[in-house]
This record gives C-alpha cells, structure tokens and sequence, in this order.
C-alpha cells in the first residue's frame, strides 16, 4: 500500500513510465484487435488516440512529449518515403510525377478558394490558405505500401513524387500568406527564400551523400550507423526549416541523399524500418488521433458546415487528381487507388497550415476579440476532416496494395524445385559479413531461406578446434543473415579435399548459386583461377561469383560490368544478369555495361522493361582490356562475366584477369561471374561452328526465361 500511495493515477497520467506504458499497450494490442474487424493497423492507431485523448478518456494529454515523439515519427514517414524510393522508376517517371504534382496541387487550390469565398464567405487571403491546406497531404498509408511490398510499384513513386511537389508548392503559399498578412512580403522576402532553398538543398542533396558514404566507410559499427543515418534525418529537417521551409521537405531530401548508401537489402535499412514502425511512426499516428475532438460536432451549426465543406473539397480535389493521373497515363484502377490513397490523408503539413493560420491575428471585433487568419470553426474543422480522410486515404490504399500484392504473387509461375538456393564457403572470418551482404543483394526478394553457409573441416586437423572455429565463423554468417531478415542454413563438412566439399554440398542441396570470397587484404592468384577451373567450375554447372571487398558494397557509387562476346546466347546469361540487376536495383549504384554490339542490344531491352540506372557502351577488344583501367574510379566496382575453357563466350586474354586486378585495380571491388554453360565436362565444341550461335532475334527462350525471373526479382 505504501508503493501505490506515491503514485498518482489521476487524469490525465503524469507519471512517465506508466504513460510510456499505456502507449505500448496500444501499439501493440490495437492493430490486432482492429485487425479483426478489417480496419488497418495505421487507423487503429489513430483511433486509439482519439479514445485516449483529452477528448476522449482522457487518459494522455497530448503534452510536449507527444508531440515531439509525434513530430520524429512525421518525419521518419517522409524519410523513408525517400529512403526507399526506386530512383531509377523516380527519374523515368520524373514526368509523370510532375503532372500528377501539378493535378494534385493546382484542383485542390481552385476548388478550395472558390469554396473559401463562395460557400463559407471567407476572405481571399483566408480562403488561399484554406485551399493550401487541402492542396498539401501526408503520407499515411505508405507504411501499408511498405507492409505489402508494393513501395517499387510505378503508381507509388509517382505519389511520392507528387507528394514533394505538392507539399512544398503548399508550404510556400503558407509562408507568402503569412508574409503578406504581416506586411513582410518584399523583393528582400523572395530573395532570402529563394537563396536558402537553394543553398538547403544543395547541401543535403550533394554534402549529405559524400558525408554518409565517408561514414560507411569507416565506422561498420551498427549502432552507430543507425545514429548517423538519425541525425541526417533531423539534420536535413532542420536545414529545412532554417530555409524558410517546413522540416518534411527535408527529411524526405535527406532520404533521397542517402538513398543509394543503405541498400534495401542491407541489415541497417532492416534497422531504419523496424524501429519505425515500431516506433516512432505509431506514436505520431496515436498523436494525430489525440487531436480529434467528436465534441465539435455538438457546438455549432458553423463547425459542422465548415467540416462538411473541408472533408468533402478535400476528397473530392484529391480524387480528381488521382482519376486525371489514371486516365493520362492508362493506369490501372488499383494504381489509382494507391495515388489516391497516398495523396488524400491530410495531417502534417495541413496541421502546420491550420496551427500558423489560427495564431495569426489581423485584427480586432469591437468587443476586443482577436480576428483570426482562420477561426475556431476551421480548427475544429480541420481536425474531423483530418479523421475522415485518413479513414479514407487507409482503405483505399490497403485495397490497392492488397490487388496489386496479389496480382504479383499469381504472376510468379516459379517451380518450387527451381527455387534460388545461393552457397556461400565460409573460411576466413574478415570477409563473412561482405559475402552475405553480397548474397543478400544478389538474391531474389521472395527467398528469406535460400542462404547456405559451408564451412569445411580437413580430417587430419584437430577435430575440437576446428569444428569450433567453423562454428564460430557461421554464427557470425547467421547473425549478419537475420539482420535483413534472411535465414542462412548452417552446413559443416568434414572432407580432405575442398572442391570435394563443396562439390558434394551443391549436388545435395540444388544449390542453384556459388560465392567465394578472396582475402580482402590480398589479390588473386593465377593459381586460385587454374584450382578453380579445375575442380569447382568442371564439376559444377552452376554461378559462381568470385568476390573481393575493398569497401562496403554499400558505398560503391558505379559498377562496371564487362561482358565478353556470345555471352547472351549462352545458357546461364538470364540467370547472372538478374544477379547484377538486383545488385543495380538494391543498392542503387549505377551499372555501367561494356560489352559487343548484340549484347547490348538484348540488355536495353531488358533496361525499358525493367529500369534502374545504368549506361551502356560498346566494348569487344579484349586485347584492350587495360584500356578501361582509366574508366574506374576510386568508389568504382568492377564486375568481370568470365567463361570457362572453350566455351562459347570464353577469350584467351582471360586468363591475365588475376594479373590485371593485381596490379590496377587493388583499391577497388571487384565480382568475378563464371556463368552456367552448356556441357561443362564436354570439350568436344567446336567454337567456329556457326550453328551454336543463333541469331538474337530468334532467341525466344532467353526473352521468356528472363521475363520469368524479372518477376520474382
């Protein structure tokens, strides 16, 4: 009885940790019982706000810790939104993203003010802020988008897009608004605003990458990566606001900036989604929902026709905007859905609109009452307004997604024994956590179990201690694996003779994928390639890479890829070239192709169905390999698609590779490819047979083959 006296359970709690545990409480048990029902998880949250907020039970009042954990949250929504954005769909849909920009942005506002003069007779400056507030929107169901894997879909980066444009187009006639009710509006006021926008956005957008990739680099660290990356968030929201503008521009920048340096597939952007969304993003929604007050519905006629008109110009503006996108660009009406799901939720920037609106006072009644910018009934209005679209923008977005999520997975004609299955040798502990970055990259995003680590014992070593260093060295592979989410199977074999090892483990598990490490410290040897040729790749018909990091794959800004000639016409080219397509697409390093002619031309076509960023340029002397020791750059990889003996596309000049990487490019990653071919154990080809080779166009199984693998990717 004594320890519950000093304790205060009155209303509103004070107490920190009981508050801190209420707020847990919700997080957890409110999207599992919402669930249920089929209301998502995001406005379950927002809902549990409203019924413990000082409208509701009043359980929590909506203090300064509320809202600063709300406003993190806000801001890691608009971080991710950048984080995770696929660049290569962002700048060929850069168009796209404009006009919808444009239509989201420019019907809100006409709509808004004619409704502002006309139906709720505000002033002009009054009814442009207004429509402000309904041209802005934040993304509050992109959490679901992420949840259901549909963040890369073509419709979703158009939104987000539009989004950016939107929100700062809306932010800006806030601030002029303001500006022009104060009197500040000048040639001096447009002149600042304009310099600090600039200066703020190059500084995030160039200064904030060189930083971050000089980090990576050195500190490997994992908490301290995830710190970084947390202080680039709010860094960049605070620049933001120091330009004269809101501070969700600059996060969802500063998620632009770091974009390619934490791969989608990487153990810290594991990280950044799962404290998010465990989190900081649900106290932010649980914020949004203590704002809504059901009482305003009850006070006066006034606030129940101003939260009609608001809810409904908001909708309807947004919903124009999302069906002219649809129809321009022949879109599918899920993908309708999900840009209007995205654009329709109003909070963030319509809060700030509303809150700087409300406590600007441009004058006086007789009776001595402060004239408001906007009134009470706006207020009142903007917060029911706030719960209806949400509501709205939440249903739609998850039916969307749902359809879209499911249309994929019916795609996906993969046979369960064709399954990806990637080996990974594991004897030196200094390159274990490299080797698994590079599988978890180069895997198929539907395999979370097809990682296998080996190590193998020699019979004639100590049996304890060579059994317990091998253990040693997969805990490490299985810790780094789970870390993105990824199971790795343990495997120890004892056998005298390595190739034999392996040999037998690739036959017994279907492994469809092979990747050695070298010493990070040390080249490779002509000697490593003859072993090689001789055992694993005569033995085994599956792809083999062959890696050596110098640096995080993470901080590699371009990787060049060498194919020599006939390599499209061979059999195991769909299968590498998916491999360092997912390289390109996941870490968001540019690919730059050197190959033939005919090459070329297969892999363009591959690149407009299939985007991400890359160049290509004609390369078929390999007399002239050292030619291209002047392309690559310090934070350049090299990727080299080699060939076995008398193999079609196999050329003398490959055996001085080792010799090559040795002495010119020490500093740099580089990825050998040795490719599945046919009749590895035959050497009876004859390579000037013209019949092995058949023309591109007639090569109808590789476009299959390929269009069937870029599903699953």
């Amino acid at each position: 009885m004594i320890l519950l006296s000093v304790h205060d359970f009155s209303l509103p709690l004070t107490q920190p940790v009981l508050k801190f545990l209420v707020i847990l409480i919700i997080i957890l048990f409110a999207p599992i019982l919402l669930n249920k029902i089929k209301i998502p998880h995001i406005l379950g949250l927002i809902i549990a706000g409203a019924v413990i907020g000082p409208f509701g039970f009043n359980l929590l009042e909506r203090d300064s810790s509320i809202i600063l954990t709300g406003t993190a949250g806000l801001l890691y929504i608009m971080f991710l939104a950048g984080l995770e954005i696929d660049l290569a769909e962002f700048k060929k849909n850069s168009l796209k993203s404009m006009v919808f920009g444009f239509y989201t942005f420019s019907i809100p506002m006409i709509i808004g003010i004619l409704t502002g003069i006309y139906i709720l007779n505000f002033s002009i400056l009054s009814s442009v802020l207004l429509a402000s507030m309904f041209a802005s929107h934040t993304l509050i169901a992109y959490p679901i988008l992420s949840k259901l894997n549909v963040t890369k879909n073509r419709a979703v980066n158009i939104a987000v897009g539009g989004t950016m444009i939107t929100d700062t187009l809306a932010l800006l006639v806030l601030a002029v608004i303001v500006g022009m009710s104060t009197g500040e509006v000048n040639s001096a006021f447009w002149t600042k605003l304009s310099i600090s926008v600039v200066v703020f956005a190059v500084v995030v957008m160039f200064g904030f990458p060189l930083l971050a990739r000089w980090f990576f680099k050195h500190f490997d660290d994992n908490v301290l990566q995830y710190i970084f990356v947390l202080v680039m968030v709010y860094l960049g929201a605070f620049l933001a606001e120091m330009a004269g503008i809101e501070g969700i521009i600059g996060a969802f920048l500063a998620g632009l900036a770091l974009n390619r340096l934490i791969p989608s597939t990487s153990p810290l952007m594991n990280r950044i989604d799962f404290v998010g969304n465990a989190i900081f993003i649900p106290f932010f929604l649980i914020g949004v929902g203590m704002l809504v007050d059901y009482r305003a519905f009850f006070t006066d006629f006034e606030t129940i026709k101003v939260a009609i008109a608001m809810t409904v110009v908001a909708t309807v503006s947004k919903f124009t905007a999302a069906w002219l996108t649809q129809k321009t660009f022949r879109f599918s009406v899920d993908e309708r859905r999900l840009i209007f799901g995205l654009s329709n939720a109003q909070a963030a920037a319509t809060l700030a609109a509303v809150l700087v609106g409300y406590n600007v006072i441009i004058g006086q009644t007789d009776a001595g009452e402060p004239i408001r910018l906007l009134n009470d009934a706006v207020l009142n209005g903007t917060i029911i307004m706030i719960l209806v679209t949400c509501t709205i923008a939440t249903f739609v977005a998850q039916k969307g997604a749902v359809n879209i999520s499911l249309q994929e997975a019916s795609d996906d004609t993969e046979e369960h024994e064709n399954a990806e299955k990637i080996l990974i040798p594991l004897s030196n502990p200094e390159n274990v956590e490299e080797l698994v970055a590079l599988s978890t990259t180069i895997k198929s995003k539907e395999n979370n179990d097809g990682l296998y680590g080996l190590s193998i014992i020699n019979n004639n070593e100590e049996e304890t201690g060579a059994v317990k260093q091998a253990n040693k060295i997969l805990d490490k592979a299985v810790h780094v694996a789970a870390a993105t989410d990824v199971k790795l199977h343990r495997q120890i074999r004892f056998d005298l003779n390595v190739v034999n090892g392996i040999s037998s483990v690739i036959r017994e598990n279907s492994i469809t994928d092979l990747v050695l490490g070298l010493h990070v410290k040390k080249g490779i040897s002509d000697g490593f390639l003859g072993n090689l040729t001789e055992g694993i790749l005569t033995k085994n018909n599956v792809t083999t890479f062959i890696y050596k990091p110098a640096q995080p794959i993470s901080t590699v800004k371009n990787q060049v890829v060498i194919i020599p000639k006939n390599a499209e016409v061979e059999l195991g080219f769909s299968e590498w070239l998916l491999k360092i397509w997912n390289i390109g697409r996941n870490t968001g390093a540019k690919l730059i192709f050197y190959a033939p002619e005919k090459t070329l031309k297969v892999i363009r076509e591959i690149h407009e169905k299939h985007p991400i960023e890359a160049e290509f340029r004609v390369f078929d002397n390999w007399d002239d390999f050292l030619i291209l020791s002047r392309e690559i750059k310090q934070n350049d990889g090299l990727i080299i698609v080699m060939s076995r003996e008398k193999k079609l596309s196999y050329h003398a000049r490959m055996k001085n590779i080792p010799g090559y990487l040795n002495r010119y490019f020490v500093p740099n990653n580089f990825l050998l490819v040795y490719p599945m071919q046919s009749g590895v154990n035959d050497e009876s080809i004859d390579l000037n047979n013209p019949s092995l080779i058949e023309p591109i166009e007639k090569i109808d199984e590789l476009g299959k083959n390929i269009a069937r693998l870029f599903k699953r990717k």
